[in-house]
């Protein structure tokens, strides 16, 4: 049972307090999990004593596990039945007691107060681009290039040729170079060239990646020639695809690009339809909000530089030695403002809307989350920990609110529908669920999740 404690202007404090029955159900599935998983000499499997599967798992692991169980449970929960939408938010559990109620205290911010424009008289012009007889034949040529074959020729290099090419010098090295698509300094210092030939190709000054590199010049010699070799859009042609003709190969093309097109037509509107939402709204965002974004943001940039084997600090040193950090701190600071902007709209839009996910929904959709990320939904819940379970579904929420408005207006279709809503979630529930906490060993969120 959930209390409201207080609210003054964004701040709100309230109290959970859960049955000693669900108490007791969560202590009761964290033993079976125990005597389940956890080996004991001298024991079968699920026979151990539970005084003696606690000396193995340490004092107060027990209480720890069902402390999160409750807390994971019953903090989204409570959110809900008292209708809050928390952007940050900090838990206070008390003791913990097997066969008393558990209580615990959350203190948070709710968003601020959004006024939204008269969306619903929202004029979309996006459309899914047309699927012509031109897209179709480019699209079948472009298959025929990918498939074809290369056949040695003796002769001096053309513009459509595979070359083998030796870098010589000290890393040398052998590898193919595609005239039809290398860049054009390649292309050049290559044909007409023969097998033998050493070439010199000026490599103009340019950026790649992080690193600028000045002009210079690679010595290579030709090894060999092979001529682009196409073949037929016939039947035959259909039938090394796996098609039984032409025709039909064209026939399930055509019906493909036809989904894509939709699918990109959709993502327009559902864009153009955000951008007018936050355009048109009034609200008055806390600088604080828009710093903890932010700085979410910036530690999952570093997370990421991390699983790469890059230090933060080195790569923030060559970025000042380069005169860019300003230019991506601005950016990074334009970018949460921006993603703010768009939460708080998409929030009010919910809320006008009266959206709500039955149990059985969320319950789905975390099971199908979990799935994906070889997960049982357990794991899931532990690793997202109360806040970003409570962001998941705010997520789940906004993505309902906007397929509702579109239809409305006439917008998705069902077949990309689910595909905006996985996509969507996930992104968002990354970037809310990394709110402080004070329950312990709260997890990180599955690589999935991360990243807007």
């Amino acid at each position: 049972m959930a209390e409201l404690i207080s609210r003054v202007g964004n701040k709100v404090s309230f109290r959970v307090a859960v049955p000693a029955a669900e108490v007791n159900r969560a202590y009761d599935q964290v033993w079976a999990g125990l005597s389940r998983d956890v080996r004991v000499p001298g024991f079968r499997p699920g026979k151990a004593p539970r005084k003696v599967l606690e000396s193995r798992v340490g004092k107060g692991y027990v209480e720890n596990e069902v402390r999160d169980r409750l807390l994971q449970a019953h903090y989204p929960q409570a959110a809900r039945e008292l209708k809050l939408s928390l952007v940050d938010a900090r838990i206070e559990p008390e003791p913990l007691t097997s066969g008393q109620p558990f209580t615990f205290t959350v203190k948070g911010e709710t968003y601020p107060e959004v006024t939204l424009g008269d969306w619903r008289a929202a004029q979309l012009t996006a459309t899914a681009p047309e699927i012509t007889d031109e897209v179709l034949d480019r699209t079948l040529s472009d298959l025929q290039e990918r498939n074809a074959s290369f056949q040695t020729a003796e002769r001096p290099i053309e513009a459509t040729d595979q070359v083998t090419i030796e870098e010589l010098g000290e890393e040398g090295g052998s590898y193919p170079v595609y005239l039809d698509v290398a860049e054009p300094h390649v292309r050049d210092a290559l044909i007409g060239k023969n097998v033998g030939d050493e070439v010199e190709i000026t490599v103009p000054a340019h950026q790649h990646g992080d690193h600028e590199h000045p002009e210079h010049t690679v010595r290579v010699r030709v090894q060999g020639v092979q001529t682009k070799q196409l073949q037929e859009l016939n039947d035959e042609f259909a039938k090394s695809l796996n098609f039984e003709s032409l025709d039909r190969l064209r026939t399930d093309l055509r019906s493909e690009l036809e989904r894509r097109a939709r699918q990109e037509g959709d993502a327009a509107r559902r864009e153009e339809f955000v951008n007018q939402l936050v355009d048109g709204m009034q609200v008055d965002i806390p600088q604080a909000l828009i710093d903890r974004r932010r700085e979410s943001m910036l530690e999952e940039i570093q997370d990421d530089l991390g699983r790469q084997g890059v230090k933060w600090g080195e790569y923030e040193s060559f970025m000042r030695e380069q005169g860019k950090l300003e230019e991506f701190l601005a950016d990074l600071a334009k970018n949460a403002e921006s993603r703010v902007k768009r939460d708080l709209a998409l929030e009010r839009l919910a809320e006008d809307l009266g959206v709500q996910l039955s149990d059985a929904e969320f319950s789905g959709t975390m099971n199908t989350l979990a799935q994906a990320n070889g997960l049982t939904p357990q794991q899931l819940q532990s690793q997202l920990g109360p806040n970003g379970i409570n962001a998941y579904y705010v997520s789940l929420t906004r993505e309902k609110a906007l397929q509702q408005a579109l239809a409305g207006l006439g917008g998705q279709q069902t077949d990309t529908q689910q595909a905006g809503a996985e996509q969507g979630v996930s992104e968002q529930a990354s970037t809310e669920g990394t709110q402080e906490t004070s329950q312990p060993q709260e997890g990180e969120q599955p690589e999935e999740q991360r990243g807007e």
